[in-house]
C-alpha cells in the first residue's frame, strides 16, 4: 500500500508538490499496470462467452454502473459504440425512475460494480431479468449478489487501490476499463470492422478527414492540370509548367493517355547531360514509368504513396490509362490530410 505523505499544518502559504511526489506517481502506475497484468492471467472462458452474448445480441448493449464505475461505464459505451457494437449508457438511478423502457428482452445489459453490492444497480437487476434480457456482471468479488446474478461474471479484482488510503476506486476502475476495452476489441475482431468502417464512425475532425477524404476530393482537374502532348518541346512543357504551377506536367500520348511525366527534378538533370535544351523534345526526357493513384482512392493513400517513393506529386488516372487529375503535397495539406 503506499503511504500517504504528510498533511502540512495551515500557514497561509500555498501548498506545494513536493519531488517526493515524483515516486509517488510511479507507484501509481505500477500499482495500476500490476493490476492490469493479473487480469491477462485471469482471463478465461468467461470473457470468451461474454463476448459471444455480446456478438448474438440482436438488440443493443446497454452499460451501467454508478459513481467511478458509471464513468468508466459510459467510456466502455462509448467505445464500443465507435468500434461496431451499439451501445449506450443508462444511469441505474434514473433507470428506476423509468430509463428502464430503455432495455429491451433482445439487449444485453454489462453492469459494473467492485462491491457487486451497488444498491441502485441491484434495484433494477430482476426487472431485467424478467424482462428476458441477458446480463454481463464486471466485479471484483466472484461471490457478490450481482456476480450470482450474472449470465456471465468477469472478475475485475485487484489486490489493493493506487490510493494511499486504499479507498478511493484508482486501480479497480483501470481494471474494469481495461477489460471493457479488451471486450470491445475482440468484438471489433470478430465483426471483421475496418478502418474505413471506423471512418464512418468518426466522420468529423482530422480522423475523419484522413479516413474518409477521397483523391477525387483534393486533386485538381480540368485545365488547373499541366499537360502537353508527347509531340512537345521541353520549351513548350516549361511554359506549361510554369503557367499551372504544381512543378510537373503529364506527358500524354496521340489517345490522350499517360505516357509520362517531366518534374522540376527531370529539368534540373536535363541541364546536366543535354547539350542545347531548346531543340530537345519531351518524350526524350520525360520519365515513362510516372507513380499514379486512381480518383477513387483515399487521400491518405496518395499522402502515403508520396512519401513511400519521395515524390511530391501523383497523377490521377482512369482505368484505361487517361488523365484525370493530379495533387500534390500543398493540396494534401489544404485538405488537412497530412
Amino acid at each position: 500500500m503506499i503511504t500517504a505523505a504528510p498533511r502540512a499544518n495551515h500557514s497561509g502559504v500555498h501548498p506545494r508538490v513536493s519531488a517526493a511526489a515524483l515516486e509517488l506517481a510511479r507507484k501509481v502506475l505500477s500499482i495500476e499496470a500490476e493490476a492490469i497484468l493479473a487480469l491477462i492471467q485471469r482471463l478465461d472462458g468467461q470473457f470468451l462467452d461474454a463476448a459471444n452474448l455480446l456478438l448474438a445480441c440482436s438488440g443493443r448493449v446497454v452499460v451501467s454502473g454508478i459513481g467511478k464505475s458509471g464513468h468508466i461505464a459510459r467510456k466502455i459505451a462509448s467505445t464500443m459504440a465507435s468500434t461496431g457494437t451499439p451501445a449506450f449508457f443508462v444511469h441505474p438511478a434514473e433507470a428506476s425512475h423509468g430509463d428502464l423502457g430503455m432495455i429491451q428482452s433482445d439487449d444485453v445489459l454489462i453492469a459494473l460494480s467492485y462491491s457487486g453490492e451497488s444498491a441502485e444497480l441491484l434495484t433494477i437487476i430482476p426487472v431485467i431479468k424478467r424482462e428476458g434480457a441477458k446480463l454481463i456482471a464486471i466485479t471484483g468479488n466472484d461471490s457478490s449478489t450481482l456476480a450470482r446474478q450474472a449470465d456471465v461474471h468477469l472478475d475485475a479484482r485487484v489486490a489493493q487501490e493506487a490510493c494511499p488510503l486504499n479507498l478511493a476506486p484508482t486501480a479497480s476502475t483501470t481494471a474494469a476499463l481495461a477489460l471493457g476495452d479488451a471486450l470491445a476489441i475482440a468484438l471489433l475482431d470478430a465483426r471483421g470492422f475496418s478502418e474505413r468502417d471506423f471512418a464512418g464512425k468518426h466522420p468529423g475532425g482530422a480522423l475523419g478527414r484522413r479516413l474518409l477524404t477521397l483523391v477525387s476530393d483534393v486533386m485538381r482537374t480540368g485545365e488547373d492540370v499541366p499537360r502537353v502532348p508527347d509531340t512537345a518541346t521541353l520549351s513548350e512543357a516549361l511554359i506549361e509548367m510554369s503557367r499551372k504551377g504544381m512543378g510537373m506536367t503529364a506527358v500524354l500520348d496521340a489517345q490522350a493517355r499517360v505516357a509520362g511525366i517531366f518534374t522540376d527534378g527531370d529539368l534540373r538533370r536535363a541541364l546536366e547531360r543535354v547539350g542545347d535544351i531548346r531543340s530537345a523534345r519531351i518524350a526524350e526526357l520525360m520519365g515513362r514509368s510516372p507513380r499514379t493513384i486512381a480518383a477513387d482512392k483515399l487521400a491518405a493513400e496518395a499522402a502515403q504513396l508520396m512519401e513511400r517513393h519521395k515524390i511530391s506529386q501523383l497523377l490521377v488516372v482512369t482505368a484505361d490509362g487517361r488523365l484525370a487529375g493530379a495533387l500534390n503535397t500543398h493540396d494534401l495539406f489544404r485538405a488537412k490530410v497530412i
